[in-house]
């Protein structure tokens, strides 16, 4: 071999593989999947009820369910309230304990003026009482509101572990409808007091547990003297007492003799919400 002849020199290049092969891609697609979950979760909540929304919120902040229901509200605690039947003795725990509720949920705050709660002859009776702008319902129809559905879904958390019966009674100002309508403020009334009804069934209230539904139409105004006035369109829910029968007479309550009725404090008043803190 001729010492002025040069060596070969071979080069072999390994065939790289192609790039969809590597592991970057996943990544990528581990954000999309990611993200579109989020946007169906947001689609979800968007179209369910204030009692999910305010339990999805609960759990986000308190994911260790450190208190005693999922969520900050406490809707529907069963340590509110004893499995016992209110009576006269006891009434007065429930009206407590449905005022701390309130108060727990800042959002009702605000409805200070517009929540009564009363003793009458019949039982506890809780009224939801309109403004001009509808709080509780839309406007001249029996949809409730967010407000609404709120509001009774905590009522239904007080009242469903208790024994004693539901009646409940709708009730309208004198604003008629059109001369050609046939659709009344007794059909107004009574869909109110029916829509208020199967919230609360939906809720956990037991259909034992209704006795009665009422519509009133303006029969029974709050404000005798303005038949007009938009706090005359209420709802009332009336706990009542424990040795009432499942099918009380119709008694009218608005009208009862004051002397007769039991009372708390001065009387007949809002019910006391305290100032936020």
């Amino acid at each position: 071999m001729s010492t002025s002849q040069k060596p070969i020199i071979v080069i072999r290049k390994k065939a790289a593989h192609g790039g969809h092969h590597g592991g970057a891609w996943k990544v990528a697609y581990a954000d999309f999947v990611t993200a579109m979950m989020a946007l169906f979760i947001v689609l979800w909540l968007l179209n369910s009820s204030v009692k999910i929304r305010k339990a999805v919120g609960g759990y986000f902040n308190d994911p260790r369910s450190s208190q005693k229901e999922t969520g900050s509200d406490k809707l529907g605690s069963k340590d509110n309230i004893p499995d016992i039947p209110i009576d006269k003795q006891n009434v007065l725990k429930l009206k407590d304990d449905i005022q701390k509720a309130i108060r727990d949920q800042r959002d009702l705050e605000k409805l200070a003026k517009q929540i009564e709660i009363t003793i009458t002859p019949e039982g506890l009776r809780i009224e939801l009482i309109e403004d001009k702008n509808g709080t509780f319902f839309q406007s001249g129809s029996a949809a409730l509101s967010e407000t609404g559905q709120q509001l009774l879904s905590m009522l239904a958390g007080q009242i469903k572990v208790l024994p004693n019966h539901l009646l409940l009674e709708g009730h309208t100002d004198a604003q008629p409808y059109s001369q050609a309508a046939t659709y009344t403020n007794w059909e107004l009334s009574a869909d109110r007091a029916n829509a208020a009804r199967r919230l609360l069934q939906s809720d956990g209230v037991g259909q034992q547990q209704i006795s009665q539904v009422r519509g009133y139409a303006d029969q029974m105004l709050r404000v005798k003297n303005d038949p007009f006035d938009p706090t005359n369109r209420r709802i009332s829910l009336i706990v009542q007492w424990a040795d009432t029968p499942v099918s009380p007479s119709s008694q009218d309550v608005g009208s009862a003799n004051a002397a007769d009725a039991i009372k708390i404090g001065n009387g007949i008043r809002p019910l006391p919400i305290a100032a936020k803190k």
